[in-house]
């Protein structure tokens, strides 16, 4: 049997990088998938994707920072398939790499709405709906960024993934008791398209991160899908306000 036969699991973000490796592992672990993300024909092909290995799945077009379409993206899940069993919030952006003071107050606020406020509104619509139903796992998506100062002129992209750490901590304590668990996933550089021009742009950024890394290797969206199927799977029943490092123990 597989970990996750006949729920229903929903993923922001889903259609390329890590949120496309989720959605698929999430299919392939027995899960109906709600892939959700603004940019159509990527997000339909995952969609198509899960559906021609068998799965089933739908696309729901959702700019996570506008809450109208955050609810309707909720309600469309369960139109489709009845609840929300499992979410991944992961949509996020890595804005403009600068340092503190180079940050406009324009880049400071896209960071913030996206990464940040984006999650909040995800969590706070799917958590009604999974206390609606007696309980759920939602997983979100900080990274290594969010546990420590970021070296790479990205204050705010840090300081929104910080952030994502403390609402992940505060809403598991909120609704433990209720059944949801909530947990986060930090990863390391991810060889994932929101990574690929800094790679470019920087060609000592990977032989660094390989550097740090006790595996040394970076890593790719399939290692951070692996991760957050298993904390929404019963298998991580007793796990909840935890920000779990996927880093190839680069923090180690």
């Amino acid at each position: 049997m597989k970990d996750l036969d006949g729920q229903v699991a929903l993923v922001t973000g889903g259609n390329s990088g890590i949120g496309r490796a989720t959605a698929l592992a999430f299919a392939q672990a027995g899960a109906r998938v709600v892939v959700a993300a603004r940019r159509v024909r990527e997000g339909e092909a995952v969609a198509d994707s899960i559906r021609a290995g068998g799965g089933q799945a739908v696309f729901v077009k959702t700019d996570v920072t506008v809450e109208s379409q955050v609810e309707a993206m909720v309600r469309a899940a369960v139109e489709s398939f009845g609840r929300i069993d499992c979410a991944f919030n992961n949509a996020g952006i890595a804005g403009e790499a600068t340092s503190t003071i180079d940050c406009t107050a324009e880049n400071f606020d896209r960071v913030m709405s996206v990464n940040l406020k984006g999650v909040w509104l995800c969590m706070k619509h799917e958590i009604r709906q999974m206390l609606a139903q007696g309980g759920g796992a939602i997983v979100n998506d900080s990274s290594t960024a969010g546990l420590r100062g970021s070296g790479l002129a990205m204050s705010a992209y840090s300081a929104s993934k910080h952030g994502v750490i403390g609402l992940s901590k505060t809403a598991a304590r909120e609704y433990g008791k209720a059944g949801v668990r909530i947990n986060a996933v930090c990863p390391s550089l991810i060889r994932s398209p929101m990574v690929a021009p800094a790679l470019e742009a920087n060609p000592n950024l990977e032989a660094r991160a390989v550097s740090a890394s006790a595996l040394a290797r970076i890593g790719v969206p399939e290692d951070v899908a692996q991760a957050v199927v298993w904390l929404c799977s019963g298998r991580a029943a007793f796990i909840t306000g935890a920000a779990i490092p996927v880093d190839g123990g680069s923090l180690a």
